[in-house]
């Protein structure tokens, strides 16, 4: 049996395919192959999937997802600061908003880092600069 130790932006390791020493190099090779013919066959349906579902990707569409994110996140911020006006200690209920707003700002930004994941995998087309 092989080992494989695969990555994500934070979420899991390295994409390398990591042998074990008891496999013989032919059928590494083999192996080798077959984990090659997945990925293709991966990479092929997310182009295909995110492709009909985003459709054109271009700078605006990043420019719009990265304002709502920095709106998010400066209602949170907003937010937290009207709370700290008061010497009081937050209610549980400005506590539970700020965590929405916090939550909405993470969305927003973790769907831009996976656009730019689809744009820098080869699974959206992004035009060349003019």
């Amino acid at each position: 049996m092989s080992t494989i130790v695969s990555s994500s932006t934070g979420r899991r390791g390295q994409d390398h395919f990591q042998p074990e020493a008891t496999l013989d190099p032919q059928e590494q090779r083999r192996l080798r192959g077959h984990l090659e013919q997945v990925d293709f066959t991966a990479f092929a349906a997310n182009c295909e999937v995110l492709r009909k579902t985003l459709g054109h990707t271009d700078i605006g569409k990043f420019q719009r997802l990265a304002a709502a994110g920095a709106h998010a996140r400066a209602q949170w911020v907003a937010a937290a600061l009207a709370i700290s006006e008061s010497s009081v200690s937050p209610t549980p209920a400005q506590i539970q908003q700020l965590n929405v707003l916090r939550r909405s700002f993470e969305e927003l930004t973790q769907a831009y880092e996976a656009m730019r994941r689809m744009v820098e995998r080869g699974y959206l087309n992004f035009p060349a600069k003019p």
